[in-house]
């Protein structure tokens, strides 16, 4: 059920195939107003405990800046299907850092963003060159520097298999090339190299790498525009905390200054970045786990979305991976979108509905849009007959 590679790639290509003018994209001249913030970045470091990362004193110095979530939970472990979820509402049974490909039928939030028109790029620190589909880049002392796995995007065949959006996943080097000319977009994905996240190093290292990369950048008001949302997280816990909870800072000019050095301690994971970016620009949604996810509060708050409260928060378990396609062990198909979702008015992809909306197809989707997200203890259940 694989959709043409002209419904892939959408808004990119015009109607004879070609690319379309890139002045079609905003940029620092056409900027798509969103409802509490214009621009949205998102950094991420690894494998760190939430007490560990408390702890640091650089991560500390960064959370008397901006807001502190304090029940914030991986989805999963390992890395790899984290960094899937965070963008594309599901890890499809994931539980490895394989050289996993999501098929070109299944959309992520690059389809909504461009739907709006809104800018978006990943910068992977130490990417060889831009849209690099590889495995992994090693260091001149043969260790990992680049990892496939870290680079949600490039996992999207949606993405990867088409140059107009593959040039938007770019390295550190161009990073600072677009910051130089002001002309960042606004959505991003930062993700430093397998040193400096913490993977192979820890929790030391990764502050003292964030402190150093971000507080100058925090006072640039080319990257911290007006209006700019910055979510420093983790991919996941260092596996011996159960729940998957990992420490969580807002940061930005988008934070209103009366909640610079507060706590918010709703429950959300890492869908809610998902849910967050919906939310503010009134996007449509993806059908999966992002509909029933939290909305971060101090955005919920504009858009109207219900805060909700999760029950038995502190008996929840989200450090392994239900049955999937993407599975060590497969087990079924990829799951249907459920397209007749619909939170705060905001309604599922078009694209979506015209692909999986049939209602053979939609008998059998497991989404639904309740707060609480599947794991190893608490899989999908697919209606019967299905």
């Amino acid at each position: 059920m694989l959709v043409s590679a002209l419904a892939c790639v959408g808004l990119a290509l015009g109607a004879s195939g070609a690319a379309v003018d890139p002045s079609f994209f905003p940029n620092k001249r056409n900027i798509v107003p969103g409802i509490v913030f214009d621009r949205y970045i998102t950094i991420w470091l690894e494998n760190i405990n939430f007490a560990t990362a408390s702890a640091d004193p650089n991560f500390a110095a960064f959370t008397k800046q901006g807001i502190r979530l304090t029940n914030l939970f991986s989805v999963t472990h390992p890395s790899e299907p984290n960094y899937v979820a965070s963008v594309g509402g599901d890890y499809y049974g994931m539980n490895n850092d394989n050289l996993n490909h999501v098929p070109e039928n299944i959309s992520s939030v690059v389809d909504l963003l461009e739907e709006r028109g809104i800018s978006w790029a990943e910068y992977q620190e130490d990417m060889p060159i831009t849209g690099f589909p590889g495995f992994q880049q090693l260091n001149v002392a043969g260790a990992n520097d680049y990892v496939r796995k870290h680079n949600p995007l490039i996992i999207y065949d949606s993405v990867a298999n088409f140059s107009t959006r593959a040039n938007n996943i770019k390295n550190f080097t161009l990073f600072d090339e677009d910051l130089r000319n002001d002309d960042l977009p606004q959505w991003m994905f930062i993700t430093p190299n397998m040193t400096n996240d913490g993977h192979d190093t820890n929790m030391t290292f990764a502050g003292t790498w964030a402190r150093g990369f971000l507080q100058p950048l925090l006072a640039d008001s080319r990257f911290n525009a007006e209006r700019t949302l910055i979510v420093l997280t983790f991919d996941e816990n260092g596996s011996t905390d159960p729940q998957n909870r990992i420490d969580t800072v807002l940061l930005g000019t988008a934070v209103p200054r009366e909640l610079v050095g507060t706590t918010d301690s709703a429950f959300y994971n890492h869908y809610s970045n998902l849910a967050t970016v919906q939310a503010n620009w009134r996007l449509h949604t993806l059908g999966r786990y992002d509909v029933g996810s939290n909305v971060f509060s101090f955005v919920g708050k504009h858009t109207g979305d219900k805060i909700r409260t999760l029950k038995n928060l502190s008996e929840t378990v989200l450090n392994a991976s239900y049955p999937g396609p993407f599975n060590s062990a497969p087990s079924g198909a990829f799951p249907i979108p459920n397209t007749r979702l619909v939170v705060n008015g905001r309604s599922v992809l078009p694209k979506i509905v015209e692909t999986w909306g049939s209602r053979e197809l939609q008998r059998c989707t497991v989404y639904t849009d309740s707060l609480e997200i599947p794991s190893a203890l608490n899989p999908p259940v697919l209606p019967k007959g299905c």
